[in-house]
């Protein structure tokens, strides 16, 4: 899975990576050269007394030392600008797929777990490829040619690498295998601490107004004791893999120098060679501990592959259509037919053959019990997520058909749970229609009865908000979420049970305001206090993902049980009639 992401995403950058190598092929190859000149200095002119060869010879280390510093330096940019640029591409890439994702990939992957997804899985990835580049690349040329140099200055002295390498190699592998798991774990273990953290700071409130400060501090106790635990894990194969290779390369280098010096009592070997040797043998032994120091971050970056994959890969329920109607008669009229929808391992849909017409200059109410599948139906409508039968049709074309931008501008969703992104209050009123003007955004706060605490801001219209619109009451924030819709100007209004968090003075005269601003636009409303939906034009009721019943609120309390039970529960038998 690595190998099959570096293809893909590394492919553009061939002419950076080819010359990448090239410097890393010069500056090995000068390093490799170096400690025979080294060598033929010891022998030739310090053995010989020759001060004019040691100057000679000198230099031309000095200038081959210099070619590999600029070598160096230069592999080093590229490498680093091609694997930050790879890890621009990978961040890109999953951005746009989780972009392109409906809320059933959404809620499958989970938000804590997208985020290290995005961040900390290509940063592992990125890492890796940067040290490919600047240690990886350098490290087979770097051990082929130390090797290749070792035999050329002596071949019986050459029999310990035969012994050398095996052995480093056998025991790399084996740590190696023992830790992909654990980084798998690590990984894992690391959505939960993003997860609980997250939910913690969003929910603090909660926390704190519940006094869960302690146990919420053990679920964090808990969380990140378990990523410790794997990290020490992990951490104690890493800190047993160095003493394993200088074990074996102090004891080769013992090995050398014994059998080295026998070889030059005998006269079989010079001393300059038997230095050269040594440089060759730590060279050899440097290339395979920038293996290892690779090796260890392959398996972590392997898992964060998979994962990174996993996301690429999962395609959206929510597919653009091939052919995209891109114009509409505009008149707003929205229809469903026959809906169903399940969650994927569902026992049961949640919507079951619902039919619902709501016509331009009409306001139609949805309302039922809990769980009875109101929000989902309206989120079918922009395509929050598809149907898994039926059709939902705007002015008679199906919204699966739809082009996705000229279904954002007919429909206009005021959510459950409103959320207002970090910037002013301009930005996030004109987030659907960037050109709106100051007096647009204002006639949208004085329908949405959110002018008045906007003006007594510091900045007015420029007022910060942060982010989630944590620095505003819920009556605040649902309010600039309702003149976000309004300044966007749909044919279609869908109100997710808009109005909640309003006092009942405040949503009276907002969907007065609202009936005069929307005069012309279809309206669909759910809600869950009767007053604000009793006055609707058409009343539609659900119950376990059924429509039991529509009509105005008279003839539904005459006729209809369960809207009737629903009623009552809020409103004595004089106020509902």
């Amino acid at each position: 899975m690595l190998r099959r992401t570096l293809r893909t995403h590394l492919a553009p950058y061939k002419r950076p990576i080819a010359l990448l190598v090239l410097l890393q092929l010069l500056q090995t190859s000068a390093t490799l050269y170096l400690p025979t000149l080294n060598a033929d200095i010891i022998d030739n002119g310090v053995v010989a007394g020759d001060t004019g060869y040691i100057l000679r010879f000198g230099s031309l280390m000095i200038g081959i030392s210099l070619v590999q510093v600029v070598c160096n330096i230069g592999a080093v940019y590229f490498g680093a600008r091609t694997a930050a640029a790879l890890g621009r591409d990978l961040r890109a890439a999953v951005f746009e797929r989780v972009q392109s994702f409906s809320a059933r990939e959404v809620g499958q992957f989970g938000a804590p777990s997208l985020i290290t997804r995005t961040t900390n899985d290509v940063q592992q990835i990125q890492m890796l490829v940067l040290m490919a580049f600047t240690l990886m690349v350098s490290a087979p040329i770097m051990c082929v040619g130390g090797i290749a140099m070792a035999l050329a200055l002596d071949v019986p002295l050459s029999a310990v690498l035969l012994a050398v390498v095996p052995v480093l190699g056998i025991a790399v592998l084996l740590i190696i295998r023992r830790m992909r798991p654990l980084f798998r774990t690590m990984q894992s273990r690391l959505d939960g601490v993003n997860r609980v953290l997250r939910e913690q700071i969003t929910g603090n409130r909660v926390i704190r107004a519940f006094v869960r400060d302690e146990y919420e501090r053990g679920r964090f106790r808990t969380a990140n004791t378990e990523l410790t635990d794997v990290s020490l894990s992990t951490g104690r194969l890493m800190a047993l893999m160095f003493p394993v290779v200088m074990t074996v390369v102090n004891v080769s280098s013992v090995a050398v120098v014994w059998f080295g010096a026998h070889r030059i009592d005998s006269g079989a070997m010079e001393i300059g060679a038997l230095t050269a040797f040594l440089a060759y043998l730590m060279q050899i032994v440097m290339a395979v501990m920038m293996a290892t120091f690779m090796f260890m971050m392959v398996p972590r970056a392997e898992v964060c592959a998979e994962r990174i994959e996993e996301v690429l890969a999962t395609r959206s329920s929510v597919v653009p259509p091939a052919a995209p109607v891109r114009e509409l008669s505009r008149h707003g009229e929205l229809e469903v037919r026959g809906a169903d929808f399940r969650y994927p391992g569902a026992e049961e849909p949640v919507l079951r053959g619902v039919d619902l017409v709501a016509r331009p200059g009409e306001t139609t109410a949805i309302i039922g019990s809990t769980g009875s599948g109101k929000s989902t139906l309206l989120g079918l409508v922009p395509r929050l997520f598809d149907v898994t039968g039926g059709q939902v049709l705007v002015d008679g074309a199906d919204v699966r058909e739809l082009d996705p931008e000229l279904l954002s501008r007919t429909v206009g969703l005021v959510p459950q749970k409103p959320y207002l992104f970090s910037g002013t209050v301009a930005t996030n009123l004109r987030y659907g229609r960037p050109d709106a003007t100051d007096e647009e955004l204002w006639q949208a706060l004085e329908t949405a009865q959110a002018a008045d605490f906007v003006r007594e801001l510091e900045h007015g219209l420029h007022a910060p908000i942060a982010q989630g619109g944590t620095n505003v009451s819920g009556g605040q924030r649902q309010r600039l979420a309702i003149a976000r819709a309004l300044v966007r100007r749909p044919e279609v209004y869908l109100f997710d049970d808009s109005f909640s968090a309003l006092d009942y003075a405040t949503d009276a005269r907002l969907r007065a305001a609202l009936a005069r601003e929307t005069a012309g636009a279809t309206v669909v409303i759910v809600a869950q206090r009767v007053s604000t939906i009793r006055d609707a034009d058409r009343i539609v009721v659900l119950d376990e993902g059924r429509v039991v019943g529509t009509g105005r609120h008279t003839e539904l309390m005459a006729e209809n049980e369960t809207y009737r039970e629903i009623v009552l529960s809020q409103l004595t038998e004089a106020e509902a009639a």
